[in-house]
C-alpha cells in the first residue's frame, strides 16, 4: 500500500474514498476548465487571424465530437490497463495540447491542438471517469457521488472562465492556453500519488458494501477496443439504449454543444463585454454545482425518468426565453441563468442511475461511454448549426428556439424509458 495513502487513513475518521471523490472531482474540473477555453477564443481568433466564425466553430466541434467518442474507449481501457494510467495519459495530452496551441497560426494547427489532443485527453477526464470510479467505489449513494463529480464541470467553469475572459482582455488568448496547461501538468502528481485502482487495493470494501467484495471479472485477454464494440453491438439491440442516447443527444446540443460554445459570443451581440458573459457563464456554473449535486441526492430517492422529464422541460423553456432576455433590461439574463442554471447537467445522475439499472453496474461504465458519446455528437452538431446559422442570419434567435423544441422533445423520450434490467453480461468475462 502507498506509504502516503496508508498515513492520510490513519489521521482521518472517514472513509478513503471520500478522498479518492475529492481527487477525481479535482481531475474533472480541471478538464472541464480547459473545454470551456475555447469559448472565450472565439473573438480574439476572429480578430487575430481573421478567421470565420464557422471555422472555429468546426474546430470546437471536433474537439467535443472526439470528447464524446473517447469516451466508451477509455471506460474499457480501464478495466483493462487501470484506471491511473489511462487518467495520466490524459493529463499529459491535456498540458501537451494546449501548450503547443500558443505557437498556431493556422487552421489545422488548432484542429491538431484544441481539436484532436485535446478531445483526446477530455474524453478521457470526463463523465465516463466518473461513472467508472462511483461504480468501483460505491454500493450505496452513488447518485450523490455521481452528482457531486458531475458538478465539477460546471465548478470547472466557475472557476477559470472569469479569470479567462479577464486574461483575454488584459493579456492576449495564449495566456489562458499557458494557464490551462500548467493546471493539466499540476493535477499529473496529484492523481499519480493520491488515487488506488480500488478500494480492495488499501483493503476496503466499496462505499455503503456490508458483504465481502467477490473477485471481479477481468478482461485481461480483450483489448479496449473489443470490449467496447462488444458492449455496443449488444445495447443497440435494447430500446432503452437509444432512448438514453438521443435524450443525452439533445442534452449535449443544449449545453456544451450551444450554450457553452456560443453564450460568450452571443452576449457580444447585445453589447455584453466577454468578462459579463463569461460572468453569467459563471454563475450559471455555481447554480449547477447547488442543482446537479442535489439532483445526484434525489435519483437515489426518486425516480430518474420523471427527473429527466422535469430537467429537460425545464431547460427547453429557458432556451426558449433566452432571446427574450437579452431586451428585459436587468432581470432577463438572470432569470434564464437561474432556470437554466440549476439543472444545466442535472440530467447526468439519472442517467447514470438508468443505465446502471439497465446494463448493470460492471457494464453500465462503457454502455454510458456510447451515450455521452450521443451527447458530444449533439454538443457537435449543435455547434457547427449554431455557428453557421450566426453566419448566415446575424443572430442565434433561431438556433435558441431550435435547442428548445428539442429539448422538450427529450422530455417527452425519458419516459418511455423501461428501466428494467436485461439479461446476459455486455462485458465479456475471461476465457
Amino acid at each position: 500500500m502507498n506509504k502516503t495513502i496508508q498515513m492520510i487513513m490513519g489521521r482521518t475518521r472517514f472513509s478513503y474514498v471520500w478522498i479518492v471523490v475529492g481527487i477525481t472531482f479535482l481531475v474533472l474540473l480541471a478538464a472541464a476548465g480547459i473545454r470551456a477555453t475555447p469559448s472565450v477564443m472565439i473573438l480574439p481568433l476572429e480578430h487575430e487571424f481573421g478567421w470565420t466564425r464557422t471555422t472555429i466553430s468546426f474546430v470546437i466541434s471536433v474537439n467535443i465530437a472526439l470528447y464524446g467518442l473517447i469516451g466508451p474507449f477509455s471506460a474499457a481501457a480501464m478495466q483493462r490497463y487501470g484506471i491511473r494510467p489511462i487518467v495520466l495519459g490524459a493529463l499529459v495530452l491535456l498540458a501537451v495540447g494546449t501548450a503547443l496551441s500558443t505557437l498556431m497560426t493556422m487552421p489545422w494547427h488548432m484542429v491538431l491542438a484544441w481539436g484532436i489532443l485535446v478531445g483526446a485527453g477530455s474524453g478521457v477526464a470526463a463523465n465516463t471517469l466518473a461513472a467508472t470510479i462511483v461504480s468501483r467505489w460505491f454500493e450505496t449513494r452513488r447518485g450523490l457521488a455521481m452528482g457531486m463529480l458531475t458538478a465539477s464541470s460546471a465548478t470547472g467553469q466557475m472557476v477559470f472562465l472569469p479569470l479567462m475572459a479577464y486574461m483575454v482582455e488584459h493579456f492576449g488568448w495564449r495566456s489562458v492556453a499557458i494557464l490551462v496547461a500548467s493546471v493539466a501538468a499540476l493535477a499529473i502528481p496529484l492523481v499519480a500519488i493520491f488515487l488506488p485502482e480500488r478500494p480492495q487495493d488499501l483493503g476496503l470494501k466499496r462505499y455503503g458494501q456490508l458483504e465481502d467484495i467477490p473477485a471481479e471479472a477481468q478482461t485481461k485477454q480483450k483489448n479496449p477496443l473489443s470490449i467496447a464494440f462488444e458492449a455496443l453491438g449488444k445495447v443497440v439491440k435494447i430500446r432503452d439504449f437509444w432512448l438514453l442516447f438521443f435524450s443525452f443527444f439533445i442534452c449535449g446540443m443544449s449545453t456544451n454543444g450551444y450554450i457553452g460554445s456560443h453564450f460568450i459570443a452571443m452576449c457580444g451581440d447585445y453589447g455584453i463585454s466577454a468578462v459579463g458573459g463569461a460572468s453569467f457563464l459563471a454563475t450559471m456554473g455555481l447554480l449547477d454545482l447547488v442543482g446537479t449535486t442535489m439532483s445526484g441526492w434525489l435519483s437515489d430517492r426518486f425516480n430518474p425518468r420523471v427527473l429527466l422529464f422535469w430537467y429537460y422541460s425545464l431547460r427547453g423553456v429557458a432556451l426558449i426565453f433566452l432571446p427574450h432576455a437579452f431586451g428585459l433590461s436587468y432581470f432577463g439574463l438572470p432569470i434564464f441563468a437561474i432556470i437554466y442554471g440549476l439543472d444545466w447537467i442535472a440530467t447526468v445522475p439519472p442517467t447514470v442511475r438508468l443505465a446502471n439499472d439497465v446494463f448493470g453496474r460492471l457494464a453500465a461504465p462503457i454502455v454510458f461511454g456510447w451515450i455521452v458519446a450521443g451527447h458530444q455528437l449533439g454538443a457537435a452538431s449543435a455547434t457547427m448549426l449554431a455557428g453557421s446559422m450566426r453566419n448566415s442570419l446575424g443572430s442565434y434567435t433561431l438556433s435558441s428556439m431550435l435547442m428548445g423544441a428539442a429539448c422538450l422533445i427529450a422530455g417527452v423520450l425519458v419516459l418511455r424509458i423501461k428501466g428494467h434490467r436485461v439479461g446476459g453480461d455486455l462485458v465479456p468475462a475471461p476465457a
